[in-house]
């Protein structure tokens, strides 16, 4: 169990912050390995609401910088210049924005949609798709070049074009559909660098995660109490350090790429996606 646990864990943080879906992953990887004992477990949900915790906290401490100048903007504190102030509380807003909808139509469908695509079969199919929409989004950034690059670029940016980030995010629900990914290749179809692309969509992520897992974690502790806990604290620790270290090897490969950035991790969705595709459909059981 507990070598389930870390390994759980560890793909957990990786894939949360990589753009290959790590709902995807969750449906997958149980398939392929044959441990269904632990995500058919009635104690499993516990264990999940503390792998997003450990996640959430890690994008909040990466991006610590960056919260305490947002919200320092936002309460009129830290003395920042006007010029930065401003950028920062139009950032902020930004963020708000994009996160209205995704936390709206998160909470209406995402029972809905993980019902409806619960299979490898499915999983293997939306993770395909995920991988052509990367390739599409790499396409869209050579196409609106290179020159433009650095913090200014987000400014820029509509409330409208942050609001449909904010309502494509919730695609993610769909086993196989990266959250990242997607928000990524909306950042990128505004004209932002994958650097940029890439610092929204995680500083956009880190509400959206750490609200639900707080929110579910009295739920879990109290349904769940002296069961999967342990693991799950034990997981959570572990799925935040990798989720860090995702984080940090990302936003150093977006800024030292700018062409086909996002092209490895489409390969790598299509073939995971092909395999586990043609396993599934010739009756591949552990």
């Amino acid at each position: 169990m507990v070598v389930q646990v870390l390994f759980t864990a560890l793909v957990q943080g990786i894939t949360e912050m990589f753009p290959v879906s790590s709902v995807g992953h969750a449906v997958i990887m149980p398939y392929l390995l044959g441990w269904t004992n632990l995500t058919a477990s009635d104690q499993f949900l516990p264990f999940v609401v503390l792998l997003h915790l450990g996640t959430a906290i890690a994008l909040l401490w990466y991006f610590r910088r960056d919260w305490i100048e947002l919200i320092g903007a936002v309460l009129g504190l830290g003395g920042q210049p006007s010029g930065v102030r401003r950028a920062n509380r139009r950032l902020f807003a930004l963020i708000v924005v994009a996160t209205i909808p995704a936390a709206i139509l998160g909470k209406l469908l995402e029972h809905k949609l993980r019902q409806l695509f619960p299979s490898a079969v499915s999983a293997s199919l939306f993770l395909m798709l995920n991988g052509v929409i990367l390739l599409f989004a790499d396409r869209l950034r050579r196409r609106s070049g290179q020159g433009r690059s650095g913090r200014g670029e987000i400014d820029r940016m509509s409330y409208a074009q942050s609001f449909l980030i904010g309502l494509l995010q919730a695609l993610a629900l769909i086993p196989g559909i990266s959250r990242s990914g997607i928000t990524m290749t909306a950042g990128l179809a505004t004209g932002l660098s994958y650097e940029e692309a890439a610092r929204f969509s995680f500083l956009l992520a880190t509400p959206i995660i750490l609200g639900a897992a707080v929110l579910e974690v009295p739920k879990a502790v109290h349904d769940h109490a002296h069961t999967m806990l342990a693991y799950g604290v034990l997981g959570g620790l572990v799925a935040g350090v990798f989720a860090y270290l995702a984080t940090a090897f990302l936003m150093r490969h977006f800024k030292t790429h700018e062409v086909r950035a996002l092209r490895p991790f489409a390969y790598y969705c299509l073939a995971v996606g092909a395999v586990v595709f043609v396993l599934a459909l010739m009756g591949w059981h552990f």
